[in-house]
């Protein structure tokens, strides 16, 4: 794949000409820039762009950021167009060593061009600095491999879809998903990941419906030696229909919070609370405060007191409310992507900042050790649909910008 980036230092912008002429130097790319006053940083670079590399659109990214600071972002690379989610896939990621400034070309980690591989799940392990990668093949395979070297090379995907079996005797689902985005170490050591599951009809010889549909988690005690099933959390209902893409924080307390995708008319965000991410979770609440424009959000902890001065949650999404639906199952406009911060471990969310106003979709978040704020999305509509996206965009802030006011975009 033809490698496309963009470079901005984050304390200050560069003149509009000089922008002008680098966009138009390297072709594949473009580059969006904050004018920041002294101590708050914004840049974004587009990583991945529509027609591009062989593939004819990329989606459902990812971020994490590894123990050595080095920048992990993923992605589905699609070569068709022509069964959505089912099309042919590939996963592809890029690696910056140098805090997002520079990014290394993109490649090929996990697919053969021939099938869906998707859903692409990455997790930071803590403890031995190692990189844990799962993803699915054809919605009814869930394989696991892992990288010790900050994303350079990666082992054999290892078949773990044994454990999705487990579900079956309470969940007769055929169609199976990590994800998406990132998933979490506890600190017990604990590997968390949400799973979606569904048993939907088929919609021809190869398709097969995501809904309706439902949340679990599965986890590993040994650093991804074996995988093993957690409860079931959330199941299509009236009250909660179609629960699916779910990403977990670990709160203060050692509790582990679900937040959760869902297709209800109230358009807010589901969210459960479970001592240990396995079990006993809570009935499933809805956020006021959340909206949700049926769509994949991105929730991570920013900081931890102590030893941090003080509790932050991040949590990103389109923020469309007051935009006209669109679709069938209840959708709205996929826009206005937004990020809010919490600091009583998501019971509200005072802080809120724009950081695209246009078309945008799945995102998701990183924290760097330095505490540099990561947020990878979808953005901008190819072929005028808003989900067959235009770009795989990254923003990269700091504390200091997402506390500045006003809440306007970056122009």
């Amino acid at each position: 794949m033809i490698a496309t980036q963009t470079r901005t230092p984050l304390k200050r912008a560069r003149p509009a000409l000089l922008l002008l002429l680098l966009s138009s130097f390297v072709g594949l790319s473009s580059m969006r820039v904050m004018a920041a006053p002294a101590g708050e940083q914004f840049d974004s670079t587009n990583l991945w762009n529509a027609s591009i590399g062989g593939y004819q659109t990329y989606r459902i990214p990812g971020i994490v950021a590894t123990k050595r600071g080095v920048i992990i972002a993923y992605t589905s690379a699609r070569r068709t167009l022509e069964l959505g989610d089912w099309s042919n896939i590939d996963i592809v990621m890029r690696r910056s060593i140098d805090g997002g400034r520079t990014w290394e070309p993109s490649r090929r980690i996990a697919g053969d061009s021939h099938g869906t591989t998707d859903n692409p799940v990455a997790i930071v392990d803590h403890q031995t600095g190692t990189i844990h990668f799962l993803f699915q093949k054809n919605y009814a395979r869930c394989y696991y491999m892992q990288s010790k070297d900050d994303g350079r090379t990666f082992s054999e995907p290892v078949d773990i879809t044994a454990v999705f079996e487990k579900f079956h005797p309470e969940y007769n689902w055929n169609v199976i998903a990590p994800g998406v985005g990132h998933a979490i170490q506890l600190r017990s050591g604990r590997l968390l990941v949400p799973v979606w599951l569904a048993n939907g009809a088929s919609e021809g010889p190869i398709v097969r419906a995501h809904r309706p549909s439902a949340v679990a988690t599965i986890y590993s005690d040994d650093h991804g030696k074996t995988w093993k099933r957690g409860d079931i959390l959330s199941i299509d209902s009236p009250e909660t229909p179609n629960p699916s893409e779910s990403m977990a924080v670990e709160l203060a307390d050692g509790t582990v919070m679900m937040n959760i995708r869902n297709e209800s008319t109230l358009h807010r965000r589901l969210v459960s609370i479970s001592p240990d991410g396995i079990s006993h979770w809570s009935k499933p609440k809805f956020d006021d405060q959340l909206f949700e424009p049926v769509c994949a959000a991105s929730i991570l902890r920013y900081s931890t007191h102590p030893p941090d001065d003080r509790n932050r949650i991040l949590f990103s999404n389109p923020d469309s409310e007051g935009i006209p639906g669109v679709g069938a199952h209840q959708f709205h406009a996929r826009q206005v992507l937004t990020i809010r911060m919490s600091y009583d471990e998501g019971q509200t969310w005072p802080v809120k900042k724009l950081i695209d106003p246009g078309v945008t979709g799945y995102s998701d978040l990183a924290v760097a050790p330095d505490k540099t704020i990561y947020c990878i999305y979808e953005a901008g509509a190819n072929r005028g649909h808003e989900t067959d996206n235009s770009h795989i965009t990254v923003a990269r802030f700091n504390l200091a910008w997402l506390m500045s006011q006003p809440e306007t975009a970056p122009k």
